[in-house]
């Protein structure tokens, strides 16, 4: 069986390595193919675990001339030769670029032990390989990745005073919150990730276990799971990336389903270093996709760009520009702004009125999407997930909408909710959508976020604050804005004990609202 499965992934990588070289192929020009020279190497990592590896150099690299070092580990589930493409464009402007499979997936050895200390341990393993065997320049070293390679360079960047630039692409910066926000599993994106490392990788035993007790929403390993997030959390180390002082670049898309942009935006603002944050519509890994078959693409335009000013020293003016780029959901062309707050610079609160009552334990219809599907259908056709917000049946779904807006509102940022909430029961899920209404009651989602309680009690009333998703969205004039509850979606583990009724309040004292920050016209 063991042989069975190590000789489908050896086919596997061949197969993708053919794709991705089939593809880089397709996006360069056939002089810069024979510029670059790559070779497959074996690296020693911690604990003596082999990792699969490329090198790939200028063609005319040798020993009497350094040349700025860039480093890419791969994204969970993908092999070493994810990156070709855009190694080689690096390597033919100059840099050497080494990327790598992380340990427990594919050719590489050991278990997944999500960026986990022997992750971060490997990095720094495979800097000191390229530095005795590459004509790398020790002073001149870059990190980047797209998802887990992404975490993983953050990660390495506070622990490696070695690097001096970091490309973050659809990475994490806080595990915990992306995956477990408002104390509720987004078990879609889990079983996503949890379906490809046993596919293509090894679990460890702490691994398997922390995805079983997820699933099964073990409130007595909560502590231990968050724990063990914060440990993989570079929000964790910000004061050593701080003081490591790397610049770092970061981008994602408004609708990633697994790293929401909520925890990256959290933790620019807490950054001291160079810094650079672009959103872009799509899901996880969406926005970078083409780049890595060699075409034209934005991200890693940027990330090329990061690079060469920090590690050549290249005037090339991006530290020059407002650190802060977003591109609408809604409309072409980039927003650019001097740091985060300045995204949603007014807010406009829509006044949640009227006590309302909902039944727990059933799909009023008002949901998500599906992971990855929803939001790359929304950033390729601009079609979110659509409910019809007048048949919505009130028994499950708690409903406000706003008047029509005159003019185009900009939706820029984090929208949220304040409600007072009395459940029948101890604990609950509730689930917050914000919808654009047009003309005939279809909504288009703009944002949702889950919230989840335990040990309430039963009949008392308590207040709910709840950041919904960050976005740009564009609501037209003559539209009006939705704010559904319901309390099923598939995209989350609902815990609303059977027969559970929420009601929802607006105290005189305490009134209910959702705020909506909007663009600066």
């Amino acid at each position: 069986m063991g042989h069975g499965r190590n000789t489908l992934r050896t086919s596997a990588v061949g197969a993708v390595c053919a794709a991705l070289i089939a593809g880089s192929v397709v996006g360069l020009a056939p002089a810069a193919q024979a510029a670059a020279a790559i070779r497959f190497v074996d690296i020693t990592g911690d604990g003596g675990t082999t990792l699969k590896a490329n090198v790939v150099a200028p063609a005319d690299a040798d020993a009497s001339h350094s040349y700025p070092l860039i480093v890419l580990p791969t994204s969970w589930g993908l092999p070493q030769a994810e990156y070709l493409a855009q190694a080689q464009k690096l390597a033919n402007s100059g840099y050497i670029v080494l990327t790598y499979n992380v340990r427990g997936f594919w050719q590489s050895g050991g278990q997944i032990e999500v960026a986990g200390p022997p992750d971060i341990a490997d990095a720094s393993k495979v800097i000191d390989w390229a530095l005795a065997n590459t004509p790398a320049d020790p002073r001149h070293i870059g990190m980047a990745g797209v998802s887990y390679g992404a975490g993983i360079s953050l990660l390495a960047a506070a622990h490696d005073k070695r690097i001096k630039a970091v490309a973050a692409l659809s990475g994490w910066a806080d595990l915990i919150s992306s995956i477990y926000s408002g104390r509720t599993q987004h078990v879609q994106a889990a079983a996503l990730l949890d379906g490809a490392g046993v596919v293509t990788g090894r679990e460890s035993p702490e691994v398997r276990q922390i995805f079983d007790d997820f699933y099964a929403s073990n409130l007595t390993k909560e502590q231990e799971m968050i724990d063990w997030g914060k440990k993989r959390s570079v929000a964790t180390y910000v004061d050593q990336l701080n003081k490591n002082a790397p610049a770092v670049m970061m981008a994602n898309a408004w609708g990633d389903t697994i790293f929401p942009a909520n925890q990256y935006a959290d933790f620019y603002e807490k950054l001291s270093v160079p810094k650079r944050l672009e959103f872009r519509p799509g899901d996880h890994g969406t926005a970078e996709l083409t780049g890595l078959f060699g075409l034209p693409n934005d991200v890693w335009t940027d990330t090329e760009r990061w690079f060469d000013h920090y590690l050549k020293g290249a005037d090339n003016g991006i530290d020059h520009e407002q650190p802060v780029q977003l591109k609408s959901r809604s409309s072409d062309g980039y927003e650019a702004y001097p740091d985060w707050k300045s995204v949603g610079a007014t807010r406009r609160k829509l006044a949640l009125a009227d006590a309302t009552t909902i039944h727990a334990n059933v799909d009023s219809g008002a949901d998500g999407g599906i992971v990855f599907l929803s939001s790359i259908l929304d950033q390729v056709a601009r079609i979110p997930p659509i409910a019809s917000i007048p048949l919505l049946p009130r028994r499950w779904a708690a409903v406000w909408q706003s008047e029509k807006y005159g003019t185009a509102q900009q939706v820029r940022g984090t929208a949220k909710l304040h409600t007072t909430l009395t459940p029948t029961r101890e604990s609950g899920t509730l689930v917050a959508y914000l919808y654009d209404v047009g003309p005939l009651g279809f909504g288009k989602l703009v944002t949702n976020a889950p919230y989840t309680w335990y040990d309430r009690t039963p009949g008392r009333p308590f207040d709910v604050d709840l950041d919904l998703f960050s976005t740009a969205y564009d609501v037209p004039a003559g539209h009006r804005l939705a704010l559904v509850v319901d309390t099923v979606d598939p995209l989350y583990i609902e815990h609303n004990p059977s027969g559970a009724q929420l009601t929802f309040s607006s105290p005189a004292d305490d009134p209910s609202y959702v705020s909506v920050p909007l663009r600066e016209q």
